[in-house]
């Protein structure tokens, strides 16, 4: 069982290893969704994770015996930098195995705590069951990235930090993958205080917690289909499930288009680089039913490679209409681009990038193409651009973005 006195002692242990996430209140998101909203940066912790809490903890509580065996663990890559930078620690060597898919960077750190990476499969599942052979195999120590209650509770010591920071607090919002975070989460603070609110988050491509709670017993999902790659789990923890079906109040499910839209919110707002996972609580932030209430959202990593930064800034960009592409015919005489240009000018678009096509007819004489992606301030400014070259006499329609930086 994950008991009062197992969280003190895990609150132990950590102490002088993590560093302070303290919450941070959010303007912007209070004004939003009618709450008062706090963010707990765990994308500040440790390797860039909450994952150091559970992994610190566990391998502290292993026998020599155990540690000279070596470690071994499965992870999308956040529970693969915790376990690596414990073991470092601890002096014991450890082996990790990443799904194909997981984002350089996390390799890349993985390997920086001095671990050895093994890439198999395209799922955390198919990582996992690499692990589990290999564990066999060589006599190493599994260390399970959520279906453990010694890593549940080294999670769950988020919620003391909570409380200490925010007595008050109503309700808590956590994300969800494996259910090792939100189960310790949910136990610990419903021991400090049994009218919190403790409601879980998945992604709708891989709500397999929410599958296994309808169904009332841990089931597998067929797939899974997410950009948030931290919480992509088919098959949930059955050690931590129970704890989930007694203390969690509910779950949100988040489409990743708002994940997109969450990332372009937490760098604008709050200059903070938090990973697709780790955004989950805060898009779940506009699907709350209350109002008035102190509700804090776990933000649970940062680790993200500038590769897909700059994908979903873009995607963020394009679904609020501030980047946009559209098309237009024009006779094929001097002026009429430098007209164009002018009158996007003095609506105050931004022009990123254009394609002059002479070639699009047979006959020139009906006109060439003209294709533009500008920077608009929003849906509004983007229909008044639109809106005034048709006005013009212009055919202007607006088309797909395919790339803000293609030459």
């Amino acid at each position: 069982m994950m008991t009062l006195e197992d969280f003190k002692a895990a609150r132990n242990v950590l102490k002088g290893v993590l560093r302070d996430t303290h919450l941070i209140p959010s303007a912007y998101f209070s004004a939003a969704c009618g709450n008062n909203v706090y963010f707990k940066p765990e994308n500040m912790q440790v390797t860039g994770a909450y994952k150091i809490r559970g992994a610190y903890y566990t391998i502290s509580t292993l026998s020599d015996e155990e540690k000279a065996l070596g470690l071994i663990t499965a992870s999308a890559g956040n529970h693969a930098q915790g376990v690596a930078y414990a073991a470092q620690k601890a002096g014991v060597p450890a082996t990790v195995v990443m799904p194909t898919t997981t984002p350089l960077i996390k390799v890349e750190n993985t390997k920086s705590y001095g671990a050895t990476v093994v890439l198999h499969g395209g799922s955390f599942d198919d990582a996992a069951a690499k692990a589990a052979e290999l564990s066999a195999q060589q006599g190493l120590t599994y260390i399970h990235p959520f279906n453990d209650l010694r890593i549940a509770t080294g999670q769950g010591t988020i919620a003391y930090e909570i409380f200490s920071d925010l007595p008050d607090v109503d309700v808590i919002l956590v994300p969800i993958g494996g259910g090792g975070l939100a189960s310790g989460v949910s136990t610990l603070a419903k021991l400090l205080n049994p009218s919190v609110k403790v409601i879980g988050v998945e992604p709708e491509g891989a709500a397999s917690m929410k599958a296994c709670l309808e169904a009332g017993q841990i089931v597998t999902l067929p797939t899974v289909e997410t950009i948030a790659d931290g919480v992509a789990v088919k098959t949930p923890g059955d050690k931590v499930f129970p704890y989930l079906q007694k203390h969690l109040d509910g779950i949100i499910t988040v489409r990743d288009e708002e994940l997109v839209n969450c990332f372009l919110d937490m760098t604008e707002k709050h200059k903070m680089i938090v990973e697709n996972a780790g955004l989950l609580t805060a898009a779940a932030l506009y699907h709350l039913d209350c109002k008035g209430q102190n509700v804090v959202s776990i933000l649970t990593g940062g680790n993200m490679d500038v590769i897909t930064m700059a994908s979903i800034i873009q995607h963020g960009l394009i679904n609020r209409s501030r980047v946009f592409t559209f098309s237009v015919h024009l006779p094929d005489r001097p002026g009429e681009l430098l007209r164009v240009a002018e009158l996007i000018a003095d609506l105050k678009g931004n022009i990123i990038k254009l394609e002059h096509n002479q070639f699009v007819n047979i006959n020139r004489q009906h006109g060439v193409e003209l294709k533009m992606t500008l920077e608009a301030f929003g849906a509004e400014h983007k229909q008044s651009i639109l809106g005034a070259l048709r006005k013009e006499g212009y055919d202007a329609a607006e088309t797909a973005t395919s790339s803000v930086y293609d030459g």
